[in-house]
């Protein structure tokens, strides 16, 4: 439940809510934080003449680290990877890496990458795997979400190309598929 100390004065000597004519009714915010733990949301603005609430609920560090503890998944809007565009000049570390015949998975979002939903569990796909357009291929958490990443491409998994557990940018490749 979110905590506001509003019958307190403020320690601000120029805070409105020190003013008798303070503009708010207090019980009108403790309404909005009934409905803002009711609807589970965690930001409340309001700006009219004169009036300028703004209030934000800090998550619930147990639930979050219960959540993530298990990886019990709240998968945001899955996100489909684009195909990788024709790349005209690289790096010469990276010339090698173009050369390899086949299409790519790449990061739609700046993350951190997982090959499977849970600790305990299977890896999404592996090197050899056949894939199908739509398919679940792993999970980028970005801002304490799991986002499934679905193929845009069909085809067989012939690499990898990042380590379960670790950040990855917009663009990165993930996958390779043939």
């Amino acid at each position: 439940m979110a905590s506001l100390a509003l019958d307190q004065p403020s320690p601000d000597p120029d805070s409105t809510l020190n003013s008798p004519d303070y503009p708010v009714d207090l019980e009108e915010i403790r309404k909005i934080v009934e409905l803002m733990e009711e609807h589970g949301l965690s930001l409340f603005h309001l700006e009219q003449e004169g009036v300028n609430v703004k209030l934000k609920k800090a998550p619930d560090v147990e639930a979050l680290r219960e959540a993530l503890g298990g990886l019990a998944l709240t998968p945001g809007v899955p996100t489909a990877a684009p195909v990788a565009a024709p790349v005209a000049a690289l790096p010469a570390g990276e010339e090698e890496a173009a050369a390899i015949p086949g299409k790519v998975v790449e990061s739609p979002m700046v993350g951190t990458f997982y090959r499977k939903p849970a600790p305990d569990a299977d890896d999404f796909v592996q090197v050899g795997d056949r894939i199908s357009e739509g398919q679940t291929v792993c999970i980028i958490e970005a801002m304490k979400v799991m986002n499934e990443i679905k193929a845009e491409v069909s085809g067989t998994v012939s690499e990898i190309c990042v380590e379960d557990s670790s950040s990855v940018q917009y663009g990165d490749t993930l996958f390779r598929v043939t």
